[in-house]
């Protein structure tokens, strides 16, 4: 085989595998041989320019979820997950002991592909029965995709915010297995919080920050609230250590 049919290969087997967000991780790994990594540079270039969109207005939220989403589905994870020797990528992790371990990925410098990225990226790992606690976001535009094992996952709109409270809405609560995704932004599903229902769990998390100007971050509360008329809850405000105690 030549490298010129080599490289022709790569590019068919990626396009039908791979989305955009598991590249940086893979690259951590040095998943990826030399000649298939200008290929992949060109999906995280893509990312970059809708990531950019969104925060140049010419991209709105909802629609940024939407083709999030879209991309998600089509991921053939048994496939990508041996392709990329993904048990090489999360060797020697050291889970917490309560709430969620974040494993930074750090890309090379590679041909075609943007020096600063817009979006952020990490791997979260827990064990069963740890979770990524609950909480919003606030001007921030998130995606999670299960990499490995099974999640109790929940989402709420984010209706109303007081002082000290918060009034959400129920609108997803169910299981997240291998494959499995949602997305985040400040118009609908805001609130999230997963549980691992498995040892060794892993899940890929990219996220936009400041998507309009202004403070940007998480807000936790406790989802434990004030039953009110219309499946609304009204919750209350903590920090990351009281979310992480009750939660994680």
């Amino acid at each position: 085989m030549t490298s010129t049919t080599r490289r022709e290969f790569h590019q068919k087997t990626l396009g039908a595998l791979l989305t955009w967000s598991l590249l940086d991780t893979l690259f951590a790994g040095d998943a990826f041989a030399s000649d298939v990594r200008p290929v992949a540079s060109q999906w995280l270039a893509k990312l970059n320019s809708m990531s950019l969109d969104l925060k140049g207005k010419k991209l709105e939220q909802l629609e940024w979820q939407k083709q999030v989403e879209e991309l998600f589905s089509k991921v053939d994870l048994p496939e990508l997950l041996q392709f990329i020797d993904f048990e090489k990528l999360t060797a020697n992790v050291k889970f917490k002991e309560r709430g969620e371990l974040s494993l930074q990925a750090t890309l090379p410098e590679v041909e075609g592909l943007p020096t600063k990225l817009v979006f952020g990226h990490q791997v979260f790992a827990l064990n069963k029965g740890r979770s990524v606690v609950p909480h919003g976001h606030d001007n921030m535009a998130t995606a999670f995709l299960i990499l490995k094992g099974n999640f109790h996952g929940r989402h709420f709109d984010r209706l109303e915010d007081e002082k000290e409270h918060m009034i959400v809405k129920p609108t997803i609560d169910g299981s997240f297995a291998s494959g499995s995704y949602s997305t985040v932004s400040d118009l609908k599903d805001n609130v999230h919080w997963f549980t691992a229902m498995d040892d060794g769990a892993f899940i890929f998390n990219i996220h936009v920050m400041s998507v309009n100007p202004g403070r940007t971050g998480r807000v936790y509360i406790d989802p434990a609230g004030e039953k009110l008329a219309g499946d609304k809850l009204r919750c209350r405000k903590i920090n990351h250590v009281q979310a992480e105690t009750l939660y994680g």
